[in-house]
């Protein structure tokens, strides 16, 4: 079982790139295979700035970014309405930059596990094993209609009457989780508060334009089951309580033939939980 270990460097390297539409701000750690981690609605390359040092120690490159329109990431035009494709096209593009010609390992989280499925079912040969945590793809579900109708309210919420008043609503509406603070969660790594204040700042972008369309877009399940020796879906034992983010994953895995793991924490638990979170990722890659 391989461990990570307590790193000797957390600086990373930073750059960007061009891409269709947009510029994306990457950061590299470490050497030896790729790791991808892939952000979701919201976060950036930050959230994943607790394990990164650690999986790199491990002998992983390890490469995260922020999604376009997010933080240091930024569109050539005004904000729209954000599509799985051109998320999961620009962590080919990531790969293409940092892994040419080699298939990489990915674990995208939240929309960054949709985006991480979309690469998998795009593009299989950039990929090695994918493990997608907590993917909120509600329409694999029995009922996903209350979803949708929550998720329109919310994306109206923050439209209306700000992010504050949307992200209670969706608290709320998704059950046992608390509401966003304006101040950073205590308890968290200081690498993750960091990221804190971006993250307030992207709320109503992740609210009004990645919310309702990556909620409610459809897998590609013919392709994710031809790929199904590399897709693991996950979930956070502590989401167990909230089909919206545990439900899809363990719907997918029936759908796909892939197995279904759970990790430890919730639907942040690689921000809450960052060393068995990583424990357990290095785990599932390397498991046969």
């Amino acid at each position: 079982m391989t461990k990570p270990t307590t790193p000797t460097t957390t600086a990373p390297t930073t750059g960007t790139l061009d891409v269709p539409g947009a510029t994306l701000y990457y950061e590299r750690r470490g050497s030896g295979p790729v790791l991808l981690l892939i952000p979701g609605g919201g976060a950036d390359a930050g959230l994943y700035a607790g394990m990164a040092p650690a999986l790199a120690a491990a002998g992983r490159t390890v490469v995260s970014f922020d999604p376009r329109g997010q933080s240091r990431s930024t569109l050539d035009g005004p904000a729209a309405d954000q599509r799985v494709e051109d998320w999961a096209d620009d962590a080919r593009r990531v790969l293409d930059l940092v892994s040419p010609g080699e298939p990489a390992d990915v674990l995208g989280c939240s929309a960054g596990a949709v985006a991480a499925l979309g690469l998998l079912a795009r593009h299989p040969e950039r990929v090695r094993r994918v493990v997608a945590h907590e993917p909120p793809l509600v329409e694999v579900l029995q009922d996903p209609a209350p979803y949708r109708t929550l998720f329109a309210d919310v994306r109206e919420l923050s439209r209306t009457r700000g992010p504050a008043a949307a992200t209670a609503r969706l608290a709320e509406g998704l059950g046992g989780e608390q509401p966003q603070r304006e101040e950073p969660a205590a308890g968290l790594p200081p690498e993750i508060l960091e990221m804190a204040p971006r993250m307030y700042a992207n709320q109503p972008f992740f609210l009004e334009h990645v919310l309702v369309p990556f909620t409610g877009s459809t897998p590609d399940v013919p392709a994710l089951r031809a790929a199904a020796d590399r897709l693991v879906l996950a979930a956070g034992e502590d989401s167990r309580p909230i089909p919206a983010l545990h439900g899809p994953a363990a719907r997918l895995s029936d759908l796909t033939g892939a197995p279904f793991t759970e990790f430890p924490g919730g639907h942040v638990g690689c921000a809450e939980h960052p060393a068995p979170f990583a424990t357990r990722l290095l785990e599932t890659l390397t498991r046969e």
